[in-house]
């Protein structure tokens, strides 16, 4: 019998530590805070390429309440040699994402890509080694939380990893929710 009630008991903790993280996250939604203009919690993918030179971090297959969808990503050059690396092409799957920008990206520098509708709410830092572009694909009905294979390739290296499929971060204070004084979950 004593295995079964640590069974138990460590799904009840799971499941206690799973619903205190849905609190938590539903109390600060909406808000106007110092933190509303900051991104989701939970980073995409991430990934290297076999010699370090190029990296690829927060990697995420957007798909837009409006259908639009491409690959939100950061890729790094963090080659030692001074060399500019160029990202070539971008794949979901096998199948081609429509990069716009230019995909050159000196050494320290970084490459900031997202579908069209979230790269206008960035504005790209003054004197900071930051390109921005944006991505687009065709959507063959992705499902949201799932995952798709992403392929970076770069003039000097390819880089895979596997990315969730999710939709963006809603700005805070974009969306209003019924909220009942019964049911105060905070």
């Amino acid at each position: 019998m004593k295995p079964l009630k640590t069974v138990a008991r460590r799904g009840a903790m799971i499941t206690a530590a799973a619903a205190s993280a849905l609190i938590l996250a539903s109390c600060s939604a909406g808000q106007v805070t110092q933190t509303s203009s900051q991104v989701a919690a939970v980073d995409g993918a991430s990934a290297d390429s076999e010699d370090g030179t190029v990296a690829v971090r927060d990697v995420t297959i957007h798909v837009t309440d409006k259908g639009e969808t491409g690959v939100k990503f950061t890729a790094i050059n963090q080659d030692n040699s001074d060399a500019t690396h160029t990202l070539k092409s971008v794949t979901i799957d096998g199948k081609p994402v429509t990069i716009k920008g230019e995909t050159a990206i000196k050494s320290n520098c970084t490459l900031v890509a997202d579908v069209p509708s979230e790269m206008k709410k960035l504005v790209e830092p003054k004197g900071a080694c930051v390109t921005h572009v944006t991505t687009s694909t065709e959507n063959p009905g992705f499902a949201f939380g799932g995952t798709k294979e992403v392929v970076f390739t770069f003039d000097n290296a390819t880089v895979t990893t596997s990315a969730t499929i999710s939709t963006p971060v809603l700005e805070s204070g974009m969306v209003d929710r019924e909220t009942g004084a019964e049911k105060h979950h905070h």
